[in-house]
């Protein structure tokens, strides 16, 4: 049986990964609406797609977190002290930099739901474990789309 460490770094986990999945939301909303040129209406569109999916899926890591016994995060400044994503406070960012900052940030948010996977193994949390795939899913098509649109 899974001991109470092994609780403990999953909760920890997740709320990092709820961290990650908020500032991603945000600096994908950011960059859906500043994006400029003649990818315009595709970016703004597919921009504004990913970060709905991201957004989606705070409450699902969150309700996590809960119904393994922890608190989630409760505020930016919690969030901005747990995140490994990089802010990005520009409104003028080209919009290639933009695709390339966010397939980046998506497949730095796969390594991270591959650790809250192996978190969740470990405490015996076959539920988050399960959900896991999705969300490394989800997160791959993302990095997918957007390495394509890169060339």
């Amino acid at each position: 049986m899974p001991g109470d460490n092994a609780a403990k770094a999953l909760i920890d986990t997740l709320n990092g990964l709820l961290a990650d999945y908020f500032a991603l939301y945000l600096k994908t909303k950011n960059y859906h609406w500043h994006v400029k040129g003649p990818q315009f209406h595709d970016l703004h569109l597919l921009f504004d797609t990913q970060a709905t999916e991201l957004f989606a899926l705070t409450d699902v890591i969150a309700e996590r977190v809960r119904k393994n016994g922890g608190s989630t995060l409760t505020s930016i400044g919690a969030i901005a002290g747990r995140t490994a994503i990089a802010d990005d406070d520009r409104s003028g960012v080209d919009a290639m930099a933009m695709v390339a900052a966010l397939r980046d940030d998506n497949a730095a948010l796969v390594k991270r739901i591959r650790a809250a996977k192996a978190a969740a193994t470990e405490a015996g949390d076959n539920a988050t474990e399960g959900m896991a795939d999705d969300w490394t899913d989800q997160a791959e098509q993302r990095v997918w789309f957007l390495s394509s649109i890169l060339g």
